[in-house]
């Protein structure tokens, strides 16, 4: 088959698309889900927070077996679980029954998007990599853009039960497009790592000082994100007031910026260093939760307010995101499924200890929201710039 550039992001992003859809389309429907299982909405709230860490597990295990079996085997197994767990959801009637369920789903969901950024880089390099990442992720934000809406819908049609109902039929398409359009993109001559082996690149890749800017990167930036998602719900329906019917337009308008964000990246790529435009947007981060901080500290944190300062912060995915995975896997591209999966285990583990932090005391304010995502871009923000080396002059188009 046939890979350029504009078929691996299509590929790629629908099989990535498969963790927004898992953690956004329920969020309309959490109130009456916690109401079916008679929990609270924070701790309803927290199935996010455990879906986040079994996300990140499901990357740790199975991203090295991807580098050992290949990109297909590992695809194929990760959306059988994910499918048979979301069914197994539309039946629960506890908060434990919920957790675990979600725990389950989310090692499927795992073991399929770790091997995201292990294809591109299977078949690109450098800034093409980065470009096909930013393209990747710019077609993925239509997940989290239409997730909600569809949520909602589902909701209002019939019940949440049904949102889950979608999850398994999506998984499934997926098994049959990637079955039918993707081949296996790892070379499969290279050398297997054995279990030990695996230790030992995990091992380097959390001495290798520059690797680490970079994850500290994307960890920070998406448990700021997290903080967002996890409040969301509770900030937008119950503080504001906002209907479930009009809360994926608020929640939709991130999307947009992120995607936006996303065609600026490819833009300026032609005349910048991803590195530079990483720390363009660790910096307009900084920027946007500081003010967050600001308006609430003052009593000016109005629905408009906050959703354009939440817009700000959540754009700069955009910016962040691929330009650290590519600088990352630029580092480590010869174990690039295992270096993807200690980014993904350290990503979606910041996500939910930042989700935990928001839901987990029940706080009926908007405090631990924005004082979460003021801290995680502190700390993004000094770990790129003690990390990694500042980004001299940009070279020619095809620099690495």
């Amino acid at each position: 088959m046939e890979l350029n550039p504009r078929r691996v992001a299509l590929l790629v992003a629908a099989n990535t698309a498969l963790a927004p859809f898992a953690i956004d389309a329920y969020l309309p429907a959490m109130g009456a889900l916690a109401d079916t299982i008679g929990a609270s909405i924070h701790h309803t709230e927290l199935s996010i927070s455990v879906f986040l860490f079994g996300f990140a597990l499901g990357q740790l295990c199975f991203g090295p077996l991807s580098d050992r079996l290949g990109r297909k085997p590992v695809l194929t197994g990760g959306l059988t679980v994910f499918a048979l767990a979301s069914l197994m959801l539309t039946q629960v009637d506890s908060l434990s029954e919920l957790l675990a369920l979600r725990f389950v789903q989310a090692l499927g969901g795992g073991a399929c998007v770790v091997n995201s950024a292990a294809i591109v880089r299977d078949c690109f390099q450098g800034r093409e990599a980065a470009r096909v990442m930013s393209t990747m992720a710019m077609i993925m934000m239509l997940a989290p853009l239409v997730a909600p809406s569809v949520g909602s819908a589902l909701l209002h049609a019939v019940d949440w039960w049904l949102i889950f109902v979608f999850l398994a039929a999506y998984a499934l398409f997926l098994l049959w497009l990637l079955g039918t359009k993707l081949p296996e993109t790892r070379d499969m001559t290279l050398p297997a790592a054995s279990p030990r082996q695996v230790i030992g690149n995990y091992a380097s890749i959390l001495r290798h000082r520059e690797g680490m800017g970079y994850i500290c990167a994307v960890a920070t930036a998406f448990a700021g994100l997290f903080a967002f998602v996890t409040a969301s719900p509770f900030v937008y329906m119950e503080y504001f007031s906002l209907s479930p019917a009009l809360y994926p337009f608020v929640f939709g308008a991130n999307v947009i910026i992120i995607a936006s964000s996303n065609r600026v990246n490819i833009a300026l790529l032609k005349t910048r260093t991803p590195q530079q435009n990483l720390r363009l947007g660790l910096a307009v981060q900084l920027a946007a939760s500081s003010g967050l901080v600001l308006v609430t500290v003052l009593g000016l944190n109005s629905l408009p307010v906050v959703v354009a300062l939440v817009m700000c912060f959540t754009g700069m995915i955009g910016l962040i995101t691929p330009n650290s995975i590519s600088s990352l896997l630029d580092h480590f591209g010869h174990i690039s499924a295992t270096a993807t999966a200690l980014l993904g285990g350290i990503q979606f583990s910041s996500g939910a200890i930042a989700g935990i932090l928001v839901g987990y005391f029940e706080i009926e304010n908007m405090w631990p929201m924005v004082v979460t995502m003021l801290m995680a871009s502190t700390i993004g923000n000094v770990g790129v710039r003690w990390l990694t080396p500042k980004p001299g002059p940009d070279a020619s188009p095809d620099h690495a």
